[in-house]
C-alpha cells in the first residue's frame, strides 16, 4: 500500500468523491424525478394488455391518449391560474403540480385507436389493449384493362 497522497496517483479529489455521500444520487433529483414521473403498471390478463398509469390531481379532460407510428402515447397536462391572491388570503407557497407529463409505450404497428379502450377513474388511466393483432388481410381487387 503506498503511503503517497493521492496527488500522486491521480486527482486530489478521487477518494473525496468516491465517498458513498458524493455517488449517491440527491433528494432533490429523486424527488423532482418522482413529481414527474407517471407510475405506471403493465399486466397481461385474458389475452390483452392493462396499462395502469397514476396521475393523481389530472381529470379526465388533462389527459390524452394517441395511438402514432406503432407508439401509444400518453399526455397529462395541468394548468392553474397564476393568482397570487386566494379567496382566504395571498398565497406565501403553493406546492402544486403544474405543467405536462408524458410516457411512450411501443405497441407495434398493427395496434388502431380503434383497438384501446380507456377508462379514468380515481386519478388512475387505465388502458386495455389486445396482446396480438392480427394484421389486416388484404382484399384483392381486380385491375380492369383498358382495350
Amino acid at each position: 500500500m503506498s503511503m503517497l497522497p493521492t496527488l500522486f496517483n491521480g486527482s486530489v479529489f478521487d477518494d473525496m468523491f468516491s465517498d458513498p455521500f458524493f455517488t449517491q444520487e440527491p433528494a432533490a433529483a429523486r424527488s423532482a424525478f418522482a413529481q414527474n414521473a407517471m407510475s405506471t403498471d403493465v399486466k397481461e390478463k385474458d389475452g390483452n394488455y392493462e396499462v395502469a398509469i397514476e396521475l393523481p390531481g389530472f381529470t379526465k379532460d388533462n389527459v390524452s391518449v394517441e395511438v402514432k407510428d406503432g407508439y401509444l402515447n400518453v399526455t397529462a397536462r395541468k394548468e392553474e391560474s397564476k393568482d397570487e391572491k386566494g379567496k382566504d388570503g395571498k398565497f406565501l407557497r403553493r406546492e402544486r403540480y403544474q405543467g405536462s407529463r408524458s410516457r411512450s409505450f411501443y405497441v407495434g404497428k398493427e395496434l388502431k385507436s380503434d383497438d384501446v379502450k380507456a377508462r379514468f377513474a380515481d386519478g388512475v388511466l387505465t388502458l386495455t389493449f389486445p396482446k396480438e393483432i392480427k394484421p389486416a388481410v388484404e382484399e384483392s381487387q381486380l385491375v380492369q384493362i383498358e382495350d
